[in-house]
């Protein structure tokens, strides 16, 4: 059960350095926050050796993803969250 935890954690913290790393060009902070938890939270379980932290960085990280902090999640003017458009490319 250790190992899963480790593997977990390595993936976390490579798609964290990934979200830094896009942070980095675009400026989004967003990314930051997002990046930031899913680090943290691959750091606490690879120290402690405990799954639980695996969890809460991720729901950490869509409860930051819900107020609309990732930078997919841009609406427009009184459109309400959770809204996708029929064709994500498609401008009105």
């Amino acid at each position: 059960m250790q190992i899963v935890v480790y593997l977990f954690s390595a993936g976390f913290f490579f798609l964290s350095a990934a979200m830094m790393f896009a942070y980095h060009r675009t400026r989004h902070y967003g990314l930051f926050l997002i990046g930031l938890s899913y680090g943290g939270a691959a750091l606490l379980a690879a120290i402690s050796g405990q799954w639980w932290p695996l969890v809460a960085g991720f729901v950490i990280a869509w409860a930051l993803r819900v107020m609309g902090l990732d930078p997919d999640a841009v609406r427009k003017e009184g459109e309400a969250p959770g809204k996708a458009d029929a064709a994500p490319g498609k401008t009105e």
